[in-house]
């Protein structure tokens, strides 16, 4: 069995813009792992471990497809304005201002925000996020077990 959650990995393109980005929101680079053709760099946030990968495929001019099965990254901020002002000055917008998601406020306050190369990033306001514990779906409900 796991014994813990190691990293999520994204491909990026240009990996100085994703940097200046990603230490926005606070990561710190820590390390670095060099292939022929690639590298990866990786990051962390201030007392926790590493948990993002980003791997750079030299020579690679197009945009990767994001897909429609990948949707976000999130990420827990203690002052969910105060990172969008620091966003903001840095020319990244918010896709929408920030919400609590599906209009519960007992859930806090998000916002999206996407990085260099696309990826979205979810940033939640202050503290610990609780996991809803709402009932099934009525369209899984519907479905035959």
């Amino acid at each position: 069995m796991p014994t813990a959650f190691a990293h999520t990995c994204v491909r990026v393109r240009d990996i100085a813009a994703s940097l200046r980005f990603y230490r926005l929101l606070g990561f710190e680079q820590r390390g670095r792992l060099t292939f022929e053709t690639a590298y990866n760099v990786y990051l962390g946030l201030p007392g926790g471990p590493d948990v993002l990968e980003l791997t750079v495929n030299v020579g690679r001019e197009e945009p990767y497809d994001l897909g429609d099965g990948y949707n976000h990254l999130a990420l827990v901020v203690d002052d969910l304005d105060a990172v969008l002002a620091r966003l903001a000055e840095a020319g990244v917008a918010p896709e929408r201002p920030p919400y609590a998601p599906g209009g519960r406020e007992d859930v806090g306050r998000i916002a999206f925000v996407r990085d260099p190369d696309g990826y979205r990033v979810e940033l939640i306001d202050g503290g610990a996020f609780p996991t809803p514990q709402d009932p099934p779906h009525p369209a899984e409900a519907a479905k035959p077990r």
